[in-house]
């Protein structure tokens, strides 16, 4: 008996303590807003040609470049890592900023996804380069866009469209690179749960709370 209970204590206890405070970690913190009330999207259409808000959505959000279809792995990452886990919530949405005249390259990326992906949650909007340069500014962003007006980076925007990350000068983060699963798996996972978290507490503090999130 005694030698179970010594067992227990020195390999089953210190499990549960690190998959308890791994778990709860996101429950105690807030998410940083790193540039505050964006502008919402002009008026762009999707591939379906409907308009697509930043309003009152958990916005995921990427910028293609010209070269959609070589970086499709980005994507494919990002699809496996972050959105088929979370895509069926209803105040979610993930978004791809594309130049003009890519409609078919962002058509033939979705139907690439469609065999083994739910593709309703993927939203490819379409905007001249200078809208797109003029939109990336105003976000505030260390980081550039391509000679092609992409990056492999996404980035989270809350419901009052404001651009959230980790403010630390030791742990600055903006946005989140596809090119690396690991960073998806890991900082940009944690960091969104932060904000579903945000947005539970919020409903269950109001008694509105709904399977949405």
């Amino acid at each position: 008996m005694k030698k179970n209970i010594v067992l227990f204590v020195l390999f089953v206890l210190p499990i549960v303590a690190y998959l308890f405070f791994a778990s709860g970690v996101n429950s105690f913190t807030k998410l940083p807003v790193i540039t505050p009330k964006i502008a919402d999207f002009g008026n762009w259409k999707s591939l379906d040609g409907k308009k697509v808000s930043l309003d009152k959505k958990i916005t995921v959000l990427g910028f293609s470049g010209a070269d959609i279809l070589n970086n499709r792995g980005n994507y494919f990452n990002l699809n496996e890592k972050i959105y088929k886990r979370y895509h069926g919530f209803e105040d979610l949405q993930f978004v791809v900023l594309c130049p003009l005249g890519t409609e078919k390259e962002a058509q033939k990326l979705v139907d690439a996804l469609k065999p083994f992906t739910d593709v309703s949650g993927w939203n490819f909007i379409f905007a001249s380069p200078d809208e797109i340069k003029t939109f990336y500014k105003q976000l505030n962003l260390k980081g550039k866009l391509n000679d092609d007006l992409g990056t492999s980076y996404v980035y989270i925007i809350d419901k009052e469209r404001n651009l959230r990350g980790r403010k630390e000068k030791k742990d600055y983060k903006e946005g989140y690179d596809t090119f690396h699963p690991s960073e998806l798996s890991n900082e940009m996972l944690d960091d969104f749960k932060i904000i579903l978290y945000e947005y539970r507490a919020a409903l269950k503090k109001n008694h509105n709370a709904t399977k949405q999130l």
